[in-house]
């Protein structure tokens, strides 16, 4: 099918700036993770793939072991998930994640981000539609069928499975993240995911150019810069 998904690492600048956004970024979400589902990755498989991923990104040990501390001593900061979407430019649709303890403060700077490129933030569920809320793994293979093979023993309802460039990829509706991994790993027990998280993937993609990929750039940067927002799903293609 050819659907297009976003690998975080792919996006991620390599400034000393930006190396740090995504370290309180990381450490809020495994903060998060870990207060909602306890701060042992052992029966917390959420914490365990978030942990994993962390590590991959060179996340620092003291970084994720502050934040397991501080969710596990109880009390600390209460977060909540804000999700705001909206037109880019060039009628491209975006959606923003945050994690916030200033819903206020968070709008905010969201929409001054828009603001400044004249794009329009729009009403939950303006854009949400037009994308798929899925699983992602991504791993080295060649071959589907072993693959589909073992997810359907373990009764796991995928959505889609690609093979391209020697990777395969697996989509799973965003429910079946704990279970599609278990699955795969009791399947292949040697597996190195180069992606596993669950993203927003557009059904359509939108063709920008010109000064709208300027302008598109321009606001995806500001957004990546923003304290509490997490992650940036877009359709812009160019």
């Amino acid at each position: 099918m050819g659907r297009a998904y976003q690998n975080r690492k792919e996006s991620m600048a390599k400034t000393s700036d930006m190396k740090a956004k995504i370290y309180s970024r990381y450490s809020r979400e495994i903060y998060m993770c870990a207060k909602s589902g306890g701060s042992e990755p052992t029966g917390n498989l959420a914490l365990a793939s978030l942990l994993e991923r962390a590590k991959k990104e060179q996340v620092p040990a003291h970084v994720i072991e502050k934040a397991i501390t501080k969710a596990a001593g109880g009390g600390g900061e209460d977060f909540a998930v804000a999700r705001y979407e909206g037109f880019g430019p060039g009628n491209t649709m975006i959606i923003v994640d945050c994690l916030t303890d200033n819903p206020n403060r968070t709008y905010g700077d969201v929409r001054t981000c828009f603001n400044k490129v004249k794009a329009k933030l729009g009403a939950a569920g303006a854009v949400s539609h037009l994308f798929d809320h899925d699983a992602i793994f991504v791993f080295a293979g060649d071959d589907e069928e072993p693959v589909l093979e073992a997810l359907m023993e373990a009764d796991v309802d995928v959505s889609d499975i690609e093979v391209a460039d020697g990777k395969i990829t697996v989509f799973a509706p965003h429910t079946e993240f704990g279970n599609t991994r278990n699955a795969l790993k009791a399947a292949f027990p040697n597996i190195d995911f180069e992606v596993e998280e669950i993203q927003f993937i557009p059904q359509m993609m939108t063709a920008i150019e010109g000064v709208d990929i300027e302008q598109f750039e321009k606001l995806v940067d500001m957004l990546n810069f923003c304290d509490d927002v997490q992650n940036v799903y877009h359709n812009a293609e160019y």
